[in-house]
C-alpha cells in the first residue's frame, strides 16, 4: 500500500548519498521518517522564507539530518526507536522534574552524576541543568549569553563529561534537559566577533543599523525586559559603528532568523547536543525570534513555523529529542506554543504553565479561588499530545501575569491586584509571612516582580513559632500538590525540596550584585540534605513531603498528561477543585488555599463518577460528615479517586 505522503525523489537521493555506508535497514528507517516529516519541513520553510528557494533549503536540512543520523550512537538509535513506539513518554505520571545549576547543585557535571541517587529519592525522571554551554566571561545573564554552543563551561567539565553524564542519567531512567538559547548570542560569540570584524556574511546574522531611524520606530512598541539595568532594545557598538538589536542586555545580540543561514546553524547545534544524549531542549526566549515593525516582536506567526521546521529536522535525525518552549507570555498566547491550526501537533512538545504558577501564588495570598478558577478555566485547549511543565517557581523571578480581563471578570482591578501580590510576597503587606525580594521595579508601569525560594514565599523562612512553621509546611505541601496534580511534568527547583530560604549572601559573588534572582538560586546544602530522611527535622518534613507527592503521582494513571484538568466551579471560595477524566478513572483535586477549615460536598464527587472517595495522598477513604460535607484542614490537599 502506498504512503499517503512521500518526500520528493530529490530528498531521498540527498539522504542516500549521506547514508551510503549504512546497512539497508538503517537507510530504510531514515527514508520512512523522511516521508513522514518532509511535509512539516517544507511547509514551515515556505511560510518563513517565501522569497528563498525553499526546496533547496529543505535538501540542505535533509543532508544535515542524515549526517547526524549516520553519526548517532547505537544506544541513542535504540532510544529513538523506543520513543517512537511510546510517543507519550513525557506524559507518563512518573515524569517528575528537577531543575538546578550544575555547579550550585554538585560542583561539576561529574558531581551531578554522583548525586543521581538523590534525584531518584525524589522520584525525578527529568533533570534540567541550567545553562552550561560556555558563556561570555563576567556577567552573562546566568549563562544565557552563550559564547560557544559546542563547548562546556571549563569549571563544569568537558563535552565528554556531558556525554558521560547523559549516559549515566539515561541508564537510571532520567532524561537530561538543556537550554538552547535561540534568540541571541554573546557579543563574544564567533558569529558576532566576525560581524564586528567586518565580515558581511556574519553581519547578516544580526540586526544592525547605521543610525537610530529604524530602532526608534521599533522602540515605540517594544517593551523593556530589564528596565532597571538594561533599558531599551538597541546598543551602540563602536566596532560596528552602528546599532545592534539587544533585547535583553547590551552583550546579548539578537540573531536574525530571517536569514536561513541562521536556521542551518541552529539545526546543527540541535544535532550536536542530541548526539551527546540530551533528550529535551528548552527553547529559550522563543517568543522573541521574529521581528516585525509595529508589534512587540513577540509571538509572531513565523515563530511557530520556525519551531515546526526545527522539530521536523529533529524527527528525522533524533526523534527521541523533545522540545520545550520557554514562552512566558500572556495566558491566551500560551497554547500557540503547542501548535494550533496548521501547526497543531507540529511544534513544541512541552511548554511552561506560567499561568498556573501565578494563579497558585495569587490564591495563597488572597485565600480565595474566584480569580484563579475563572482564569484557569478560560484557557484554550491544547493538543492531547502536548504536555504542560508545571512548577511552583523557577530560576526566574515571578512576574504577576494577571490578565486585566480575567481580573475584571471577577470584579477585581488587574493593576491593583498585581500591586497587592507584589506587596504580599515582598512581605510589606500587613500580616504577610512572605520574605521575597522585589525585582525590576518599573516606575512607569508600577510593575514589580518577585524573587524568592518557595520556603521564603510560603513563610517557612520567617516562621518563629511551631504554629507558624506548621502552616508554612502545609503551604509548601499544598503548592507542590497543586502542580503535581494538574497533569504534565511538575518540576522542583533545586533547594525547595530542603526548604532552603533565600541566600543572604546572594550579592557577594561577582556579577550577581545587581540581580537578586540569585537569592533563590542557592547552592545546595549537602550537610542539610543529610537530614532529609529525619522527620523530626524541618528538612526531612519538606523533602519527604515532596517525595511523597512524586511517589503517589507515579501510581495514578489518571494523571497521564493527555487528560486535561478542568476547574469545578461553585465550590467554597477557599477551595480549588479540579477534575480530570481519563479512561483509567476520574481524579478530583481538592485544595484548601486558606488557613481555616473549609468544606466540599461529597455529592459533587458522586456527580462526576466517584462513588467511593479515596484520598490517594493520605491513603485513606474520604468520609463525609452527617452534613454531607468533606472537611479540609488549613492548606490541605486531597487527590480523590474512586476506591471502589
Amino acid at each position: 500500500m502506498a504512503l499517503l505522503h512521500t518526500a520528493p525523489a530529490e530528498a531521498h537521493s540527498a539522504a542516500a548519498e549521506v547514508l551510503a555506508g549504512l546497512d539497508p535497514t538503517r537507510r530504510e528507517a531514515f527514508g520512512l521518517r523522511l516521508d513522514r516529516w518532509y511535509e512539516d519541513l517544507i511547509s514551515g520553510l515556505e511560510h518563513v522564507y517565501p522569497e528563498h528557494n525553499c526546496a533547496a533549503l529543505a535538501l540542505a536540512l535533509v543532508r544535515h539530518a542524515a549526517a547526524a543520523y549516520r553519526d548517532r550512537d547505537p544506544e541513542l538509535h535504540r532510544l529513538d526507536e523506543a520513543r517512537l513506539l511510546r510517543p507519550d513518554w513525557l506524559q507518563q505520571p512518573e515524569m517528575v522534574g528537577y531543575a538546578c545549576y550544575a555547579d550550585r547543585f554538585a560542583g561539576t557535571l561529574a558531581g551531578v552524576g554522583e548525586h543521581a541517587g538523590y534525584l531518584e529519592e525524589l522520584g525525578v525522571h527529568y533533570l534540567h541543568l541550567m545553562p552550561l554551554l560556555r558563556p561570555r566571561d563576567g556577567d552573562n545573564d546566568g549563562g544565557y549569553a552563550v559564547a560557544d554552543y559546542r563547548t562546556i563551561r571549563p569549571d563544569l567539565g568537558t563535552v565528554e563529561d556531558l556525554r558521560a553524564l547523559a549516559t549515566t542519567l539515561r541508564h537510571r531512567g532520567i532524561s537530561l534537559v538543556l537550554d538552547l538559547v535561540l534568540n541571541h548570542v554573546a557579543r563574544e560569540h564567533e558569529w558576532a566577533v566576525k560581524a564586528r570584524a567586518g565580515d558581511p556574511a556574519y553581519q547578516k546574522y544580526f540586526y544592525l543599523y547605521p543610525d537610530r531611524s529604524l530602532p526608534d520606530q521599533y522602540e515605540q512598541t517594544l517593551p523593556d525586559v530589564f528596565p532597571d539595568f538594561a533599558p531599551g532594545n538597541f546598543t551602540w557598538d563602536e566596532d560596528l559603528n552602528g546599532w545592534v538589536w539587544t533585547t535583553f542586555n547590551e552583550w546579548q545580540w539578537d540573531v536574525n532568523w530571517a536569514n536561513p543561514e541562521v536556521l542551518l546553524e541552529y539545526v546543527d547545534v540541535i544535532f550536536f547536543l542530541a548526539n551527546l544524549g540530551v533528550e529535551v531542549l528548552r527553547l529559550d526566549a522563543i517568543a522573541f525570534l521574529w521581528k516585525r515593525l509595529g508589534t512587540t516582536c513577540q509571538n509572531q506567526a513565523e515563530v511557530h513555523s520556525l519551531t515546526q521546521v526545527l522539530r521536523a529536522a529533529a524527527r528525522l535525525a533524533c526523534p527521541a529529542v523533545a522540545f520545550k518552549a520557554e514562552a512566558i507570555v500572556g495566558p491566551r498566547d500560551l497554547a500557540q506554543y503547542f501548535g494550533q491550526g496548521e501547526h497543531a501537533g507540529r511544534v513544541s512538545d512541552l511548554a511552561y504553565h506560567n499561568s498556573l504558577m501565578v494563579q497558585l501564588w495569587s490564591m495563597i495570598a488572597t485565600g480565595d479561588v474566584h480569580l484563579s478558577a475563572s482564569a484557569l478555566g478560560a484557557l484554550p485547549a491544547i493538543p492531547t499530545t502536548a504536555t504542560w511543565v508545571t512548577y511552583v517557581r523557577c530560576h526566574d523571578d515571578i512576574g504577576w501575569a494577571i490578565d486585566d480581563g480575567d481580573a475584571a471578570a471577577v470584579g477585581l482591578n488587574g493593576a491593583l491586584h498585581r500591586a497587592f501580590l507584589a506587596d504580599w510576597y515582598s512581605g510589606t503587606y500587613a500580616g504577610s509571612p512572605a520574605a521575597g525580594l522585589v525585582f525590576q521595579h518599573n516606575e512607569q508601569t508600577g510593575d514589580r516582580r518577585i524573587s524568592g525560594t518557595s520556603a521564603s514565599l510560603c513563610g517557612l523562612a520567617t516562621a518563629t513559632t511551631a504554629e507558624d512553621e506548621g502552616l508554612a509546611l502545609a503551604r509548601m505541601f499544598l503548592v507542590h500538590a497543586v502542580v503535581g496534580g494538574w497533569g504534565g511534568v511538575p518540576v522542583i527547583w533545586s533547594g525547595d525540596e530542603l526548604g532552603l530560604p533565600n541566600d543572604p549572601a546572594w550579592a557577594s559573588e561577582p556579577g550577581h550584585e545587581d540581580d537578586n534572582r540569585w537569592a533563590h538560586r542557592p547552592r545546595l546544602d549537602w550537610a542539610l540534605a543529610a537530614h532529609r530522611t529525619d522527620l523530626t527535622t524541618t528538612t526531612g518534613k519538606v523533602f519527604q513531603g515532596i517525595a511523597h507527592v512524586s511517589r503517589v503521582r507515579a501510581a495514578l494513571p489518571q494523571l497521564h498528561a493527555s487528560a486535561p484538568s478542568e476547574v469545578l466551579h461553585g465550590t467554597d471560595p477557599g477551595v480549588l477543585a479540579t477534575l480530570r477524566r481519563h479512561p483509567s478513572g476520574v481524579f478530583v483535586g481538592l485544595y484548601n488555599v486558606t488557613d481555616s477549615w473549609r468544606s466540599f460536598p461529597v455529592a459533587r464527587l458522586a456527580q462526576v463518577g466517584i462513588t467511593t472517595p479515596f484520598d490517594a495522598l493520605s491513603g485513606h477513604d474520604l468520609a463525609a460528615g452527617f452534613d454531607g460535607l468533606v472537611w479540609l484542614s488549613p492548606y490541605a490537599a486531597r487527590w480523590v479517586i474512586d476506591g471502589g
